[in-house]
């Protein structure tokens, strides 16, 4: 599945289980409390890296970027240009 397929797929899937009904800075604070889950999760496999743990990273970053997704949804971004335009940007960057 590529950047514009998932973004399709989590607009069809915030409004079939009503997510789309949140507002803005509702979706901002789902994702925040995602990014702490993540971080949580992280923090936890630092200290005990095993498979169910790292299974469990991976569903809290999927939480992530679903959520960002569907925020972009919201907003009316197209992800797939933004990626390709920030990565045009990024190409000609220096970094110190």
């Amino acid at each position: 599945m590529n950047t514009a397929e998932f973004q399709q797929y989590v607009k069809e899937w915030s409004a079939l289980k009503g997510f789309d009904q949140s507002s803005i800075e509702q979706r901002m604070l789902y994702l925040m409390t995602e990014v702490g889950e993540l971080a949580k999760e992280v923090l936890s496999v630092s200290f005990h890296p095993d498979a169910e743990r790292k299974e469990n990273l991976g569903h809290e970053m999927y939480d992530v970027v679903w959520n960002i997704f569907d925020l972009a949804n919201m907003l009316g971004i197209d992800l797939e240009q933004a990626f390709k335009e920030k990565m045009r940007i990024n190409s000609t960057r220096t970094w110190v």
